[in-house]
């Protein structure tokens, strides 16, 4: 794996974001009612957040890279325009023309709300000539973003490529169990990044060899706690797995939403923080399935079951084995990414974020810092009984280098 490096040191734009992040709770509103209160005025930023947020909806893995995809190019379509207007009302109005402007294109069954929703914007923001022109700058530059991703390769056909497996070996992937499901997001390793330029620099080492200490002592872990009826998984751990058996979109969506929230900055900087969050992590996804299809490492249901270390036909993980490689976590190399991000140009959360899920019903996180999203996301994949710890661990540390160098790259150059 590339040698990690230190968080990027702030720049002059990513000092702009350096706002703290407020508490918040998890909730997907419809597109009516979305708007958010300042003080007394409403927040566009977040407005437009919601309806993002509302328009993509509780989305599977096989959806998650290309749903990243619309919330990254929205966002930098938003910066873009909100950079050209004079701030106020111009500014709000520019956001709203280019988020609206992506989303009918990309989402256009949901059209009819988005145009609800954009004209709740217009009505508040009045009538006003260069709030108009605002709208009209925002969705210009939506279409240049559009322009400048086509054939970027995450769209859902060429993410979702098919893919052969091949015969089964030691340590090689195979279909799971129970569905046997055939490999989702072969080709999105394929796909072209926002920030970084040279994926395969950034690609991790081989995972253990199967013989060395290392590899034991976690299939060991991954047996014991992971099982569907472990008796050495606490009750808490088990909440903690279920919770983020939910897409990492899903699970981060209010995180970031409690750092925009309560950020004092401007409307541009608020704007920036959404469009590199997605950039950032998209980049991510991208690196994480290169690595799968290259490695084509085993899940634990299949080393368990088949391996030559104590073989048990019958074990069985907590959380159903997702339709793709092991090595690295997905999970963990977008909780990763999403920390320098939200470490790098949000500051600490102001106060306690509370996130909901919809893989465990009634159970709701408190989180304090960024980094302890992170850990969850390592330690829930091994009680899950869905990866080993040392993938968790690497997929991490791949994450957050992915992070740090996008936002390096981005300093000093338009998104």
């Amino acid at each position: 794996m590339a040698s990690a490096r230190p968080y990027p040191r702030p720049s002059r734009r990513a000092l702009l974001l350096g706002a703290g992040a407020g508490a918040a709770v998890l909730t997907t509103p419809g597109l009516a009612g979305t708007a958010s209160a300042r003080g007394s005025e409403v927040d566009t930023v977040v407005e437009w957040y919601d309806v993002t947020a509302a328009t993509i909806g509780v989305i599977t893995g096989p959806l998650q890279v290309n749903s990243s995809r619309t919330w990254a190019i929205g966002w930098i379509a938003a910066w873009r325009a909100v950079t050209r207007a004079r701030g106020g009302a111009a500014a709000d109005a520019a956001l709203a023309g280019a988020v609206h402007e992506t989303l009918t294109t990309l989402a256009p069954a949901r059209a009819a709300d988005l145009d609800e929703a954009l004209a709740a914007t217009l009505d508040r923001l009045g009538p006003a000539a260069a709030v108009r022109a605002a709208v009209e700058s925002g969705r210009d530059a939506a279409r240049d973003v559009l322009a400048e991703r086509a054939g970027d390769g995450l769209d859902l056909a060429s993410v979702n490529q098919p893919f052969t497996p091949p015969p089964a070996a030691p340590g090689v992937w195979q279909p799971t169990p129970p569905g046997y499901a055939a490999a989702v997001q072969a080709g999105q390793g394929d796909g072209r990044p926002f920030l970084i330029e040279d994926v395969p620099a950034y690609l991790p080492g081989p995972p253990p060899a199967l013989d060395s200490g290392r590899y034991a002592r976690d299939l060991a872990e991954s047996r014991a706690v992971g099982a569907a009826q472990s008796t050495s998984r606490s009750e808490r751990q088990t909440d903690v797995a279920r919770f983020w058996a939910q897409t990492s979109l899903n699970g981060y969506t209010g995180a970031l939403r409690a750092a925009v929230a309560g950020s004092v900055g401007g409307t541009a900087r608020r704007v920036a923080l959404v469009a590199l969050f997605h950039a950032a992590t998209v980049d991510a996804q991208i690196v994480t399935y290169a690595a799968k299809y290259r490695d084509l490492r085993w899940r634990p249901v299949t080393a368990i079951r088949t391996g030559d270390i104590a073989p048990d036909p019958e074990w069985t993980p907590l959380i159903t084995t997702p339709a793709h490689p092991e090595y690295p976590s997905g999970h963990t190399t977008y909780a990763g990414a999403a920390e320098v991000v939200l470490r790098s140009l949000a500051g600490p959360p102001a106060g306690p974020v509370q996130l909901a899920s919809p893989t465990a019903a009634g159970v709701t996180l408190t989180y304090r810092d960024w980094r302890e999203l992170t850990r969850d996301n390592i330690d829930a994949r091994v009680w899950s009984g869905i990866h080993f710890r040392h993938t968790d661990e690497v997929g991490a540390a791949v994450g957050r280098l992915v992070a740090a160098a996008g936002l390096a790259r981005w300093d000093g150059r338009p998104l």
